[in-house]
């Protein structure tokens, strides 16, 4: 494996590209750490989109109206508002207010930036999720639902055994748009000092100015996620479409 390295730094470097800092120690450990810290951010808000999301449609479904409508505010708001400046309001207004409360009470904040990252994430792309969500549920055919109806079926039986399988299936292509654009926004990490490669790399370049051979290594890691993610949606349409329906 060392030699391999070596080589492929040698190559590289015959075209302009300085990755030497894979050999030290002190660099390769803590940008390999990145890589993991990135997975995990992207893993950890692919849940929590989708389990928010699924909340958000329940609350705008539900008979509540006061319920529903701060769902609907909600998802207004968190739509129409950049990634960036949320993950702040959060991280540098809410948890600073958090740290603050606790102080007084002598308990020291449990909230990492790890957390709001995930945290403000999820809630963002839940609001995209609620959005693609309800569209499926609005091209449900009516015919559908009335023969459930008329079956016998149960609000509550019809809603878990027809509406949302029916409706999953028409949002999927939304919904992988959405995790894939999830997977693109988690480089927002850096901007709070979360150790993931964005910016692990940029702790890099600082001290070797070698800002394109790690801006290829983030485009390349990115690329290959989202790629990963685009053939898992791929094939969970294949694997969950109606027979007959679509075409």
């Amino acid at each position: 494996m060392d030699s391999l390295l070596r080589g492929f730094i040698a190559a590289t470097a015959r075209i302009g590209l300085d990755y030497r800092f894979l050999l030290d120690d002190y660099e390769r450990v803590p940008f390999v750490h990145g890589l993991g810290v990135s997975l995990q951010i992207i893993a950890c808000t692919i849940i929590g989109s989708a389990i928010g999301g699924l909340a958000l449609v329940f609350a705008l479904r539900g008979c509540n109206r006061g319920i529903a409508g701060l769902a609907r505010g909600f998802i207004e708001v968190t739509r129409n508002t950049p990634t960036l400046v949320q993950l702040y309001c959060a991280f540098l207004v809410l948890n600073m207010l958090i740290t603050q409360w606790l102080q007084v009470h002598h308990i020291e904040n449990p909230f990492k930036p790890f957390f709001w990252v995930v945290l403000v994430l999820s809630l963002h792309k839940a609001a995209f999720h609620a959005e693609a969500l309800r569209a499926g549920f609005d091209a449900l055919p009516s015919q559908t639902l009335e023969g459930a109806a008329s079956l016998g079926f149960s609000r509550a039986a019809r809603f878990w055994r027809i509406e949302l399988p029916l409706a999953l299936r028409a949002a999927l292509p939304a919904l992988v748009n959405n995790m894939v654009e999830l997977v693109k926004a988690s480089a927002v990490a850096s901007a709070i000092a979360v150790g993931d490669i964005t910016y692990q790399s940029i702790m890099i370049w600082t001290q070797r100015d070698n800002v394109l051979a790690l801006m290829l290594l983030i485009l390349s890691f990115f690329g290959v996620v989202t790629w990963m993610v685009t053939l898992a949606g791929r094939w969970l349409e294949q694997r969950f479409k109606v027979p007959g329906y679509g075409y």
